[in-house]
């Protein structure tokens, strides 16, 4: 088996945590463009919500982010996402 797509990293990590957030994208696989992969991960057929969260930056000024939530799996997983 070859070596792993940041697309399937970042879709294992959905699957086996149930969330994501930006930050968590980039600081694990380098994935610096989370809601492009989620609307693929959407076109194929995963129901994934979106949750807005608020919190301080490191500077102490609030800011909000998205937390992407897998709600379930599309019925045929089978099909290869673009990128993969």
């Amino acid at each position: 088996m070859g070596k792993q797509t940041q697309t399937g990293a970042v879709l294992a990590h959905l699957i086996k945590y149930g969330k994501i957030t930006s930050i968590e994208a980039f600081q694990k696989y380098g994935c610096t463009r989370l809601s492009a992969m989620i609307f693929k991960f959407r076109a194929r057929g995963y129901e994934i919500e979106t949750v807005d969260r608020v919190d301080k930056n490191r500077y102490g000024n609030t800011t909000t982010y998205a937390e992407y939530i897998l709600k379930a799996k599309p019925d045929k997983e089978g099909e290869k996402l673009c990128g993969d």
